[in-house]
């Protein structure tokens, strides 16, 4: 049975504070490590009001500081909104609190619009071209220091913290298997290319120091409750939420609603972007995610629930390791 992770946007409720947001994951993660999900990944954006993770190696070290045994990493860190020796030594710290316990996923998007982008004072179209050789800059960085060496990352250099690429095009499936790492595709939120991806990636696969064979990751949103209705009104923040930021109107997480109302491509153009949610009871969601495993092939499973209430996302994620752990029975 494949293992299944928590990727987690720090959702910042309406009427709540980040301080919530920031709480709420940490205790997630909790729930998480004692359910069994393998990692816990926190997501870069910026300029965002119903996301809180935007200082994510900071939003790392508070939920690994919470945390024993899960791996606690980034789904993703924007590159181009950083420089290559700055990630490298935000991470060998926290590869340095945590050992072991530390993944560093890359992603080529800005994580932001484009005037917050231009606020970070980066420039983009110059840092996206990079984004290849920043990476290998990167893994320059972890790997052992040699006599000589001028440029190091201080702590960082010997960790060979691993890395991975996010993407949602076919650029960082190619990318990520010349580069033989593992990658993760977002089809939680832009599932159009996903099996072709998928394919690139395992056909162009290049084994390297940090993997033999390719591993992919598919992102999937997992709404669950006790029954089908329940876990379709806890969808409707998702929706809302997804609606708003397309309308240019980013809000805090709203609460769920019996309907969201929306013009007919608004709905179009929901239910593509949406496509990979599993929404339902825990007969439901088993069936799901048996389809998605069956249709993917995937080697792991990362879950996302932009849930309102705290305690439905944490029965959400309990009903999904429920459901894991009896297919994993089956299948033995």
């Amino acid at each position: 049975m494949i293992p299944f992770s928590v990727l987690d946007l720090s959702p910042i409720t309406q009427g709540a504070t980040a301080a919530d947001a920031l709480h709420h994951s940490r205790d997630l993660a909790q729930h998480a490590e004692r359910l069994g999900y393998h990692r816990y990944w926190l997501a870069e954006h910026h300029n965002m009001p119903g996301i809180a993770s935007a200082a994510t190696a900071v939003v790392i070290g508070h939920v690994a500081a919470g945390t024993q045994t899960i791996r606690v990493g980034s789904g993703g860190i924007m590159l181009p909104n950083h420089s290559p020796l700055v990630i490298a030594e935000q991470f060998g710290t926290l590869a340095s609190l945590f050992p072991g316990r530390i993944d560093l996923g890359l992603g080529r998007a800005p994580g932001a619009d484009q005037a917050t982008a231009r606020a970070m004072r980066r420039d983009l179209h110059a840092s996206a071209e990079a984004f290849p050789e920043d990476v290998l800059e990167l893994q320059r960085l972890f790997a052992d220091a040699v006599p000589g060496q001028r440029l190091r990352a201080v702590p960082g250099a010997g960790l060979h913290v691993p890395l991975w690429l996010l993407g949602s095009s076919l650029y960082s499936a190619q990318l990520a298997g010349a580069y033989g790492l593992p990658f993760a595709f977002a089809s939680h939120f832009a599932p159009d290319m996903l099996f072709t991806a998928l394919e690139m990636y395992r056909a162009r696969f290049q084994p390297s120091a940090q993997l033999s064979k390719p591993y992919a990751m598919v992102g999937v949103n997992v709404f669950a409750a006790d029954t089908d209705a329940e876990a379709q009104r806890l969808f409707t923040s998702l929706q809302q939420q997804f609606l708003n930021l397309r309308r240019g109107t980013p809000t805090q997480l709203q609460p769920p609603v019996e309907q969201v109302e929306m013009l007919p491509a608004e709905r179009v153009m929901l239910e593509q972007a949406l496509g990979f949610s599993v929404v339902g009871s825990p007969a439901t969601v088993r069936a799901g995610l048996a389809e998605v495993m069956q249709r993917t092939q995937a080697d792991e499973l990362i879950v996302a629930a932009q849930i309102f209430d705290h305690a439905a996302r944490v029965r959400s994620f309990e009903i999904v390791a429920q459901v894991r752990a009896e297919m994993a029975a089956q299948a033995a």
